[in-house]
């Protein structure tokens, strides 16, 4: 059950942080989710090192640098994403007429 809760909150994070980066963000809803879950490792890793992981109530601060870390990996894997299928010719062109 903690690994669909996982998915699922690897997915609220990066659509919300697709949601907010300005643009448009190119990425498959698989690698959305594994950026949410990656910026959750991170906002988690950060806040431990801050001290905020374990609150009384919610943790808004935890949640917020969750957040932040998911804004951050989705927009560093969405210009990843853009130059590696940027440059396999996606543009609908066949290689004939490229030539």
């Amino acid at each position: 059950m903690s690994w669909l809760w996982v998915i699922v909150v690897g997915l609220v994070l990066g659509l919300i942080a697709k949601a907010i980066i300005p643009g448009k963000q190119n990425i498959p809803l698989w690698l959305t989710v594994l950026c949410g879950i990656l910026g959750s490792v991170l906002g988690n890793a950060v806040a431990g090192w801050l001290g905020v992981a374990n609150t009384k109530g919610i943790d808004w601060t935890r949640h917020v640098l969750q957040l932040i870390g998911a804004i951050i990996v989705v927009a560093l894997v969405a210009k990843l994403w853009q130059a590696i299928r940027g440059n396999r010719g996606t543009t609908g062109t066949s290689t004939r007429e490229r030539i």
